[in-house]
Protein backbone atom coordinates (compact mmCIF):
# COMPACT_ATOMS: atom_id res chain seq x y z
CA UNK A 1 0.00 0.00 0.00
CA UNK A 2 1.18 3.33 -1.27
CA UNK A 3 0.76 7.00 0.74
CA UNK A 4 1.58 8.24 -2.97
CA UNK A 5 -1.70 9.91 -4.43
CA UNK A 6 -2.78 8.75 -7.72
CA UNK A 7 -3.87 9.85 -10.61
CA UNK A 8 -7.69 10.24 -11.86
CA UNK A 9 -10.06 10.12 -14.68
CA UNK A 10 -13.28 12.30 -14.60
CA UNK A 11 -14.89 14.86 -16.33
CA UNK A 12 -12.07 16.86 -17.63
CA UNK A 13 -10.19 13.64 -18.51
CA UNK A 14 -6.99 12.65 -16.63
CA UNK A 15 -5.89 14.38 -13.65
CA UNK A 16 -2.68 14.15 -11.77
CA UNK A 17 -2.31 15.10 -8.10
CA UNK A 18 0.02 17.94 -7.13
CA UNK A 19 3.35 17.61 -7.32
CA UNK A 20 3.81 18.33 -3.57
CA UNK A 21 1.42 15.74 -2.65
CA UNK A 22 3.52 13.13 -4.18
CA UNK A 23 6.19 13.97 -2.70
CA UNK A 24 4.71 13.68 0.98
CA UNK A 25 3.45 10.05 -0.77
CA UNK A 26 6.88 9.24 -1.08
CA UNK A 27 8.26 10.86 2.19
CA UNK A 28 5.50 8.57 3.74
CA UNK A 29 5.82 5.59 2.33
CA UNK A 30 9.85 5.70 2.96
CA UNK A 31 9.33 6.64 6.40
CA UNK A 32 7.24 3.32 7.12
CA UNK A 33 9.58 1.34 5.16
CA UNK A 34 12.69 2.59 7.58
CA UNK A 35 10.42 1.98 10.67
CA UNK A 36 9.61 5.58 11.19
CA UNK A 37 10.97 8.58 13.22
CA UNK A 38 12.95 9.86 9.33
CA UNK A 39 13.67 12.94 9.54
CA UNK A 40 11.77 14.70 6.70
CA UNK A 41 14.49 17.90 6.00
CA UNK A 42 14.91 17.80 2.18
CA UNK A 43 18.23 18.62 2.69
CA UNK A 44 18.95 15.09 4.21
CA UNK A 45 19.51 12.13 2.39
CA UNK A 46 16.60 10.84 2.89
CA UNK A 47 14.60 14.22 1.56
CA UNK A 48 16.73 14.31 -1.70
CA UNK A 49 15.91 10.82 -2.60
CA UNK A 50 12.14 11.54 -2.23
CA UNK A 51 12.51 14.59 -4.20
CA UNK A 52 13.94 12.81 -7.44
CA UNK A 53 11.02 10.41 -7.01
CA UNK A 54 8.38 12.25 -6.64
CA UNK A 55 9.70 14.68 -10.01
CA UNK A 56 10.13 11.09 -11.58
CA UNK A 57 6.45 10.23 -10.56
CA UNK A 58 5.55 13.87 -11.60
CA UNK A 59 6.84 13.63 -15.04
CA UNK A 60 5.45 10.62 -16.22
CA UNK A 61 1.75 11.62 -15.01
CA UNK A 62 2.59 15.08 -17.31
CA UNK A 63 3.80 13.00 -19.88
CA UNK A 64 0.40 10.90 -19.93
CA UNK A 65 -1.75 14.26 -19.17
CA UNK A 66 -0.15 15.36 -22.74
CA UNK A 67 -0.40 12.89 -24.63
CA UNK A 68 -4.14 12.24 -23.42
CA UNK A 69 -4.80 15.90 -24.78
CA UNK A 70 -3.08 14.82 -28.19
CA UNK A 71 -6.79 13.07 -28.64
CA UNK A 72 -8.28 16.30 -28.82
CA UNK A 73 -8.15 18.39 -32.06
CA UNK A 74 -8.40 21.73 -30.26
CA UNK A 75 -4.85 20.79 -28.19
CA UNK A 76 -3.01 18.02 -30.73
CA UNK A 77 0.57 18.83 -32.14
CA UNK A 78 3.27 17.64 -33.98
CA UNK A 79 2.78 13.55 -35.29
CA UNK A 80 -0.62 13.41 -33.45
CA UNK A 81 -2.10 16.38 -35.22
CA UNK A 82 -0.18 14.56 -38.44
CA UNK A 83 -2.48 11.31 -37.36
CA UNK A 84 -5.81 13.16 -36.76
CA UNK A 85 -5.66 14.69 -39.96
CA UNK A 86 -4.89 11.39 -41.82
CA UNK A 87 -8.85 10.58 -40.86
CA UNK A 88 -9.77 13.39 -43.07
CA UNK A 89 -7.01 12.51 -45.74
CA UNK A 90 -5.03 15.43 -44.74
CA UNK A 91 -1.24 15.60 -44.37
CA UNK A 92 0.60 19.13 -43.28
CA UNK A 93 1.66 21.36 -45.64
CA UNK A 94 5.25 22.08 -46.40
CA UNK A 95 6.18 25.55 -46.86
CA UNK A 96 4.90 27.52 -50.04
CA UNK A 97 6.44 29.92 -52.04
CA UNK A 98 6.18 33.78 -52.78
CA UNK A 99 3.88 34.36 -56.39
CA UNK A 100 4.27 37.04 -58.35
CA UNK A 101 2.76 38.00 -61.66
CA UNK A 102 5.20 39.03 -64.13
CA UNK A 103 5.22 40.83 -67.81
CA UNK A 104 7.36 38.74 -70.13
CA UNK A 105 7.97 40.62 -73.48
CA UNK A 106 9.76 39.76 -76.91
CA UNK A 107 9.18 38.80 -80.26
CA UNK A 108 5.46 38.15 -81.00
CA UNK A 109 4.54 34.14 -81.56
CA UNK A 110 7.50 32.88 -79.25
CA UNK A 111 6.38 30.53 -76.95
CA UNK A 112 7.85 30.56 -73.30
CA UNK A 113 7.67 27.21 -71.89
CA UNK A 114 6.30 26.59 -68.51
CA UNK A 115 9.32 26.80 -65.77
CA UNK A 116 10.85 29.27 -67.71
CA UNK A 117 12.92 30.83 -64.93
CA UNK A 118 13.66 34.58 -64.11
CA UNK A 119 15.90 36.05 -60.82
CA UNK A 120 15.51 38.65 -58.69
CA UNK A 121 17.47 41.10 -57.12
CA UNK A 122 17.95 39.58 -53.94
CA UNK A 123 19.26 36.51 -56.14
CA UNK A 124 16.41 34.24 -55.94
CA UNK A 125 15.27 31.97 -58.77
CA UNK A 126 11.52 32.30 -59.65
CA UNK A 127 9.63 29.79 -62.36
CA UNK A 128 6.78 30.41 -64.50
CA UNK A 129 3.80 28.20 -63.23
CA UNK A 130 2.49 27.78 -66.75
CA UNK A 131 3.97 28.65 -70.45
CA UNK A 132 2.47 32.03 -72.72
CA UNK A 133 2.93 32.82 -76.24
CA UNK A 134 3.87 36.44 -76.83
CA UNK A 135 0.70 37.99 -78.45
CA UNK A 136 0.87 40.86 -80.89
CA UNK A 137 1.50 43.49 -78.42
CA UNK A 138 4.42 42.28 -77.64
CA UNK A 139 4.00 40.74 -74.05
CA UNK A 140 2.32 37.87 -72.00
CA UNK A 141 1.84 38.08 -68.26
CA UNK A 142 2.72 34.86 -66.37
CA UNK A 143 2.84 33.90 -62.70
CA UNK A 144 5.96 32.84 -61.52
CA UNK A 145 6.83 31.16 -57.97
CA UNK A 146 10.35 31.13 -56.11
CA UNK A 147 11.99 27.82 -56.07
CA UNK A 148 12.71 28.84 -52.40
CA UNK A 149 9.64 28.15 -50.69
CA UNK A 150 8.68 30.48 -47.66
CA UNK A 151 8.14 34.74 -46.96
CA UNK A 152 9.71 36.16 -49.54
CA UNK A 153 9.89 40.22 -50.00
CA UNK A 154 9.30 40.68 -54.19
CA UNK A 155 8.57 45.02 -54.49
CA UNK A 156 7.40 45.96 -57.64
CA UNK A 157 10.63 45.67 -60.18
CA UNK A 158 12.19 43.38 -58.49
CA UNK A 159 11.99 40.05 -60.80
CA UNK A 160 13.93 42.14 -63.51
CA UNK A 161 16.56 39.37 -65.26
CA UNK A 162 15.93 36.26 -67.49
CA UNK A 163 17.81 33.23 -65.41
CA UNK A 164 17.74 30.71 -68.51
CA UNK A 165 17.36 32.14 -72.09
CA UNK A 166 14.48 31.41 -74.05
CA UNK A 167 15.19 32.91 -78.19
CA UNK A 168 13.20 35.61 -78.81
CA UNK A 169 11.77 36.69 -74.84
CA UNK A 170 13.85 40.21 -74.05
CA UNK A 171 12.83 41.28 -70.57
CA UNK A 172 10.88 40.20 -67.52
CA UNK A 173 9.53 42.46 -65.24
CA UNK A 174 6.44 42.36 -62.36
CA UNK A 175 4.34 45.77 -62.21
CA UNK A 176 2.67 43.80 -58.58
CA UNK A 177 4.66 43.29 -55.83
CA UNK A 178 5.11 39.85 -54.84
CA UNK A 179 2.30 37.50 -52.55
CA UNK A 180 4.69 36.16 -50.10
CA UNK A 181 4.80 32.29 -49.50
CA UNK A 182 4.40 30.95 -46.15
CA UNK A 183 6.68 28.73 -43.90
CA UNK A 184 5.71 24.83 -43.48
CA UNK A 185 1.66 24.78 -41.95
CA UNK A 186 2.01 25.70 -38.04
CA UNK A 187 -0.42 23.75 -35.70
CA UNK A 188 -3.65 26.55 -35.67
CA UNK A 189 -3.31 26.45 -39.40
CA UNK A 190 -3.45 23.26 -39.92
CA UNK A 191 -6.51 22.57 -37.46
CA UNK A 192 -8.36 26.05 -38.70
CA UNK A 193 -7.82 23.91 -41.98
CA UNK A 194 -8.80 20.49 -40.76
CA UNK A 195 -12.06 22.25 -39.12
CA UNK A 196 -13.10 23.58 -42.89
CA UNK A 197 -11.74 20.55 -44.22
CA UNK A 198 -15.00 18.78 -42.53
CA UNK A 199 -17.61 20.78 -44.76
CA UNK A 200 -15.75 19.91 -47.92
CA UNK A 201 -17.81 16.22 -47.66
CA UNK A 202 -21.17 18.17 -48.34
CA UNK A 203 -22.02 20.01 -51.40
CA UNK A 204 -24.09 23.14 -52.46
CA UNK A 205 -22.91 24.76 -49.93
CA UNK A 206 -20.25 27.72 -49.62
CA UNK A 207 -18.51 25.85 -47.24
CA UNK A 208 -17.99 22.78 -48.86
CA UNK A 209 -16.68 24.79 -52.31
CA UNK A 210 -14.04 26.64 -49.89
CA UNK A 211 -12.73 23.42 -48.56
CA UNK A 212 -12.75 21.53 -51.60
CA UNK A 213 -10.72 24.46 -53.16
CA UNK A 214 -8.60 24.60 -50.41
CA UNK A 215 -7.64 20.85 -49.99
CA UNK A 216 -6.00 21.67 -54.01
CA UNK A 217 -2.34 21.28 -53.65
CA UNK A 218 -0.43 24.75 -53.30
CA UNK A 219 -3.41 26.79 -52.80
CA UNK A 220 -2.51 29.40 -49.86
CA UNK A 221 -6.24 30.72 -49.73
CA UNK A 222 -9.59 31.07 -50.78
CA UNK A 223 -12.74 33.20 -50.34
CA UNK A 224 -15.66 32.30 -51.39
CA UNK A 225 -19.58 33.96 -51.70
CA UNK A 226 -22.39 34.34 -53.75
CA UNK A 227 -25.21 36.83 -54.81
CA UNK A 228 -28.39 35.10 -54.78
CA UNK A 229 -30.34 37.89 -55.91
CA UNK A 230 -31.71 38.26 -59.23
CA UNK A 231 -29.54 41.26 -60.44
CA UNK A 232 -26.06 41.86 -60.30
CA UNK A 233 -24.51 43.28 -56.85
CA UNK A 234 -21.67 44.65 -55.58
CA UNK A 235 -19.85 42.34 -52.42
CA UNK A 236 -16.86 43.02 -50.89
CA UNK A 237 -15.70 45.66 -53.39
CA UNK A 238 -16.68 43.16 -56.63
CA UNK A 239 -19.18 43.23 -58.86
CA UNK A 240 -21.08 39.82 -58.79
CA UNK A 241 -23.52 38.92 -61.47
CA UNK A 242 -26.98 37.57 -60.69
CA UNK A 243 -27.60 34.39 -59.40
CA UNK A 244 -23.38 33.89 -58.90
CA UNK A 245 -20.88 31.96 -57.56
CA UNK A 246 -17.57 34.06 -56.39
CA UNK A 247 -14.07 32.00 -55.87
CA UNK A 248 -11.22 34.00 -55.36
CA UNK A 249 -8.17 32.09 -55.29
CA UNK A 250 -4.58 32.41 -54.51
CA UNK A 251 -2.35 29.76 -55.73
CA UNK A 252 -2.80 26.02 -57.41
CA UNK A 253 -3.26 25.13 -60.83
CA UNK A 254 -6.46 26.67 -62.79
CA UNK A 255 -7.65 23.16 -64.27
CA UNK A 256 -7.06 21.78 -60.36
CA UNK A 257 -9.12 25.01 -58.87
CA UNK A 258 -11.48 24.37 -61.26
CA UNK A 259 -12.36 21.15 -60.91
CA UNK A 260 -12.65 21.21 -56.89
CA UNK A 261 -14.95 24.36 -57.61
CA UNK A 262 -17.55 22.39 -60.28
CA UNK A 263 -17.01 19.57 -57.56
CA UNK A 264 -19.05 21.57 -54.69
CA UNK A 265 -21.19 23.84 -56.71
CA UNK A 266 -24.47 23.82 -56.72
CA UNK A 267 -26.27 22.71 -59.92
CA UNK A 268 -27.48 25.13 -62.35
CA UNK A 269 -25.61 28.59 -60.94
CA UNK A 270 -23.68 31.18 -62.83
CA UNK A 271 -20.25 32.15 -62.18
CA UNK A 272 -18.05 35.91 -61.72
CA UNK A 273 -14.44 35.49 -62.94
CA UNK A 274 -11.98 36.41 -65.05
CA UNK A 275 -10.22 33.30 -65.01
CA UNK A 276 -12.56 30.63 -67.09
CA UNK A 277 -11.47 26.95 -67.17
CA UNK A 278 -13.11 23.91 -69.12
CA UNK A 279 -14.11 21.01 -66.97
CA UNK A 280 -14.89 17.70 -68.52
CA UNK A 281 -17.68 15.25 -65.88
CA UNK A 282 -15.17 12.11 -65.99
CA UNK A 283 -18.08 9.96 -64.99
CA UNK A 284 -17.59 6.61 -66.98
CA UNK A 285 -21.12 6.77 -67.86
CA UNK A 286 -21.20 9.08 -70.35
CA UNK A 287 -20.19 8.12 -73.85
CA UNK A 288 -19.58 11.50 -75.14
CA UNK A 289 -18.64 13.35 -71.75
CA UNK A 290 -20.18 16.56 -71.34
CA UNK A 291 -17.98 20.05 -70.20
CA UNK A 292 -18.45 23.01 -68.46
CA UNK A 293 -17.00 26.31 -68.27
CA UNK A 294 -15.74 26.99 -64.36
CA UNK A 295 -14.87 30.81 -64.18
CA UNK A 296 -13.40 32.19 -60.71
CA UNK A 297 -10.99 34.90 -59.66
CA UNK A 298 -7.24 35.28 -59.09
CA UNK A 299 -6.25 36.96 -56.33
CA UNK A 300 -4.71 40.24 -57.26
CA UNK A 301 -1.58 41.80 -55.05
CA UNK A 302 -3.02 44.58 -53.03
CA UNK A 303 1.24 46.32 -51.91
CA UNK A 304 0.71 47.24 -47.86
CA UNK A 305 3.66 49.96 -47.01
CA UNK A 306 4.51 50.38 -43.87
CA UNK A 307 5.38 53.67 -41.93
CA UNK A 308 6.91 52.85 -38.21
CA UNK A 309 8.16 55.64 -35.99
CA UNK A 310 10.47 54.74 -33.46
CA UNK A 311 11.13 57.02 -30.39
CA UNK A 312 15.36 57.46 -29.92
CA UNK A 313 17.07 56.57 -27.10
CA UNK A 314 20.50 55.38 -25.77
CA UNK A 315 19.13 51.92 -25.91
CA UNK A 316 18.72 52.25 -29.36
CA UNK A 317 20.74 49.42 -31.55
CA UNK A 318 22.00 50.78 -35.30
CA UNK A 319 20.15 48.09 -36.71
CA UNK A 320 16.66 49.22 -35.21
CA UNK A 321 14.97 49.37 -38.87
CA UNK A 322 16.19 45.87 -39.98
CA UNK A 323 15.07 44.36 -36.78
CA UNK A 324 11.37 46.42 -37.12
CA UNK A 325 11.34 45.26 -40.95
CA UNK A 326 12.34 41.83 -39.81
CA UNK A 327 9.48 41.63 -37.36
CA UNK A 328 7.33 42.86 -40.14
CA UNK A 329 7.98 40.51 -42.74
CA UNK A 330 7.64 37.39 -40.24
CA UNK A 331 4.59 38.11 -38.88
CA UNK A 332 3.31 39.40 -42.42
CA UNK A 333 1.93 35.79 -44.00
CA UNK A 334 -0.17 35.55 -40.90
CA UNK A 335 -2.69 38.23 -41.61
CA UNK A 336 -1.85 38.46 -45.67
CA UNK A 337 -5.64 36.87 -46.44
CA UNK A 338 -8.02 36.98 -49.16
CA UNK A 339 -10.36 40.28 -48.47
CA UNK A 340 -9.35 40.57 -44.65
CA UNK A 341 -8.47 44.33 -44.07
CA UNK A 342 -4.70 44.78 -42.81
CA UNK A 343 -4.14 46.70 -39.27
CA UNK A 344 -1.43 48.47 -38.15
CA UNK A 345 -2.06 47.37 -34.97
CA UNK A 346 -1.92 43.93 -35.56
CA UNK A 347 1.86 44.35 -35.68
CA UNK A 348 2.86 46.34 -32.75
CA UNK A 349 3.50 43.55 -30.37
CA UNK A 350 6.14 41.79 -32.82
CA UNK A 351 7.67 45.04 -32.81
CA UNK A 352 7.50 45.81 -28.80
CA UNK A 353 9.00 42.33 -28.55
CA UNK A 354 11.96 43.11 -29.91
CA UNK A 355 13.10 44.48 -26.64
CA UNK A 356 12.46 47.21 -24.19
CA UNK A 357 14.56 49.61 -26.39
CA UNK A 358 11.22 49.75 -28.55
CA UNK A 359 9.22 52.99 -27.72
CA UNK A 360 6.43 53.03 -30.69
CA UNK A 361 5.69 56.44 -31.58
CA UNK A 362 3.41 55.49 -34.70
CA UNK A 363 2.70 52.76 -37.27
CA UNK A 364 0.48 52.85 -40.61
CA UNK A 365 -0.11 50.87 -43.26
CA UNK A 366 -0.57 52.65 -46.82
CA UNK A 367 -0.75 56.17 -44.35
CA UNK A 368 -3.66 55.06 -42.38
CA UNK A 369 -4.45 52.97 -39.38
CA UNK A 370 -5.53 50.28 -41.77
CA UNK A 371 -5.99 49.01 -45.30
CA UNK A 372 -9.30 47.51 -46.48
CA UNK A 373 -9.30 44.60 -49.07
CA UNK A 374 -11.45 43.93 -51.56
CA UNK A 375 -12.65 40.36 -51.71
CA UNK A 376 -10.71 40.08 -55.23
CA UNK A 377 -7.38 41.28 -53.27
CA UNK A 378 -4.81 39.79 -50.89
CA UNK A 379 -2.59 42.02 -49.32
CA UNK A 380 1.52 42.22 -50.48
CA UNK A 381 4.58 43.43 -48.49
CA UNK A 382 5.17 46.19 -49.75
CA UNK A 383 7.73 49.05 -48.61
CA UNK A 384 8.59 49.30 -44.82
CA UNK A 385 9.92 52.70 -43.37
CA UNK A 386 11.39 53.13 -40.18
CA UNK A 387 11.78 56.23 -38.47
CA UNK A 388 13.70 56.86 -36.00
CA UNK A 389 13.54 59.93 -33.91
Amino acid sequence: MTEVPPPSFGPFGFTSPEELAILAGVMADMNQAFGGNLNPSLSTPQGQWATSLAAVIGASNDLFVDFTNQVDPAFANGRMQDAIARIYYLTRRGATPTIVTARCSGATGVNLPSGSLARATDGTIYASLSGGLIESIGYVDLQFAALTPGPLDLPIGALSTIYRTVPGWDSVTNLTAGTPGRDEESREQMEERRALSVASNAAGILPAVRGSVLSVPTVQDAYVTENETGTAATIGGVLIAAHSLFVCVQGGSDADVARAIWLKKPPGCNYTGTTSVVVEDTNSGYLTPPTYTVKFERAAALAINFDVTLAAGPGVPGDAGTLVEQAITTLFPTVARIGQSVFASSFTCAIAALGPWVKLLSIEVNGAAFQAVNIDEIPALGTITVLVT
